[in-house]
């Protein structure tokens, strides 16, 4: 049996990730390190700002001891989108404990992804204080584990209209490693594999570890801002289909979530370096746009 570490650093971890790396960005954008703090911890990050931002964003990590993400940041800012990003916490420049498997604890415990919710509304209030007077709409844009970080950050904070998920399960924390420990992430996991084997063992097989259960339709059930979420067919570590099977459901009680899908990508749909996975990113971008265009829903 392969140790819990290595299948719950792999659950909802996005490689190959750019991160923490020195970037050049478009005249006209501005960047900017700021500070701001969260349950007594001091967290740190760096605003990329063009000089007419038509909407805002703050990162949302994956599971992983991940450092601000300024290549992604920059690319949004030199399209019109504001970003923050800001070292993880206990990761980087930033204050507090990582929690996570490399550490020996559990990263989807409810309480730990509780806190990362509350870290990323700090980070907006950071961003909202760093923002010209006219600056579009506020909104969420993440990775993996932030497919149940952003809906209960969303949910808690009306000052954000709008939410990006990339790979983020619609499922709860508890099918997702089930998930996970069947596909064991092989990348050929699909080529000998079916929906149907996949959507048993994630009805039916025994959880190895205990711990407070998440389930993102909780907080999605109550939101009425607009979501996209951008998946892979190939993906390995959330369960695409039925996460986009329950988000039509959402959809169909009146929600406005949106979902792409990516036949060639795998998890890491924001970070592929092929066509498509440029595709998807550029897809995301102009979605961000298209809802700036648009009035700022009220929420539930």
């Amino acid at each position: 049996m392969r140790s819990y570490a290595r299948y719950v650093w792999s659950v909802v971890l996005l490689s190959g990730m750019s991160v923490g790396q020195a970037v050049a960005t478009e005249p006209g954008v501005a960047k900017e390190d700021v500070t701001f703090e969260n349950a007594g911890v001091t967290l740190a990050g760096t605003l990329y700002r063009p000089e007419h931002p038509v909407a805002a964003v703050v990162l949302v990590h994956g599971s992983g001891q991940e450092k601000r993400m300024a290549g992604f940041a920059s690319r949004l800012a030199d399209q019109g989108i504001a970003a923050l990003t800001y070292d993880k916490r206990g990761v980087g420049e930033s204050g507090g404990r990582y929690v996570g498997p490399e550490v020996g604890s559990n990263n989807v415990d409810a309480g730990n992804l509780g806190l990362l919710a509350a870290d990323a509304n700090a980070a907006v209030g950071a961003l909202q204080k760093h923002l010209p007077g006219t600056h579009g709409p506020v909104g969420l844009l993440g990775y993996s584990q932030a497919g149940w970080v952003i809906p209960i950050a969303a949910e808690r904070n009306p000052a954000v209209t709008f939410m990006v998920l990339f790979s983020g399960p619609v499922a709860t924390a508890r099918e997702q490693l089930r998930f996970q420990f069947y596909t064991e992430s092989k990348p050929t996991f699909w080529d000998s594999h079916t929906e149907a084997d996949a959507r048993k063992h994630i009805a039916e097989d025994k959880d190895r570890y205990q711990f407070a259960d998440t389930d993102p339709r909780e907080a999605l059930g109550k939101l009425s801002i607009r979501g996209l979420w951008v998946y892979g067919g190939k993906d390995v570590q959330a369960p695409v289909q039925l996460s986009i099977e329950r988000l039509d459901a959402l959809d169909a009680s009146g929600k406005r979530y949106e979902h792409r899908l990516y036949p060639t990508l795998a998890h890491n749909t924001a970070f592929a370096k092929s066509d498509e996975g440029k595709e998807a990113v550029q897809a995301a971008v102009q979605w961000i746009r298209s809802v700036a265009n648009e009035p700022s829903p009220t929420k539930h």
